[in-house]
């Protein structure tokens, strides 16, 4: 059941000494990949140090930002090398609740699941601390885009992933248009087209402490544009056969 939880991260020293810790206090079987995009504020060197003390922390440095979708493909491609059954997408910021990955893993197994989703909209709305107005908004985007789509997830827009590896690994990631918020979007949208079987699994999501968030209204709207084109695209090309 090795699982990699994979936290891609730009200046989060605020948070990122404590988020390794939650994790390895985990099962064993859990380790934990930080995909730094060179962060300014030594969030790296903080997780090398770390490093040194647990053979369950990993750190793939890159060399500038350049949004989260090249950060989560960098970080699938450098765990596939470490053998896991199943990655975990997660935020940094504890927004995601970390021991919530247990309970993904318990049900990728037991439902044999390609993707499990960690919603915020399948059982009714939870959210805690967000502004009403990035609330609506959040919430009408995710309407939307299954309107657009076609599809049957409630959270489309989520980020706290698990899938398994032997079906992700089939992705042809060169064919992924999303380089930001969008990503996310485009990858269940694809799992979910070529028929794979994905449920969602419904979380609480908690605004940032610490540190700033990277969201904004702008990178929201790129994203509901790229929906447009996202439902013209052949979803078989995709995924390797």
């Amino acid at each position: 059941m090795k699982t990699i939880i994979i936290i891609p991260t730009y200046n989060e020293k605020d948070n990122i000494e404590k988020m390794i810790n939650t994790v390895i206090s985990m099962p064993d079987y859990i380790e934990v990949l930080i995909v730094d995009d060179n962060s300014p504020d030594g969030t790296a060197q903080i997780v090398e140090s770390l490093m040194s003390e647990n053979k369950r922390i990993h750190l793939l440095k890159r060399d500038k930002k350049e949004g989260l979708g090249p950060a989560y493909i960098a970080g699938f491609s450098h765990a596939f090398t470490m053998n896991p059954k199943y990655v975990v997408e997660m935020d940094c910021d504890f927004s995601h609740p970390p021991l919530t990955v247990i309970k993904f893993v318990e049900r990728m197994e037991a439902e044999n699941l390609d993707l499990l989703i960690g919603s915020r909209y399948s059982d009714g709305i939870s959210i805690v601390n967000w502004p009403m107005k990035r609330l609506i908004l959040s919430y009408y985007a995710n309407k939307y885009t299954r309107f657009v789509l076609g599809s049957k997830i409630n959270d489309l827009t989520g980020g706290f992933k698990c899938f398994r590896v032997s079906v992700l690994e089939k992705m042809k990631f060169n064919k992924i248009l999303s380089a930001g918020y969008s990503f996310q979007i485009e990858i269940n949208n694809a799992f979910e087209k070529n028929k794979k079987l994905v449920k969602e699994e419904p979380i609480i999501f908690y605004e940032r402490r610490f540190g700033a968030s990277k969201m904004s209204g702008n990178i929201i709207f790129e994203a509901l544009f790229r929906v447009l084109r996202l439902k013209f695209r052949n979803q078989k090309q995709y995924f390797n056969n």
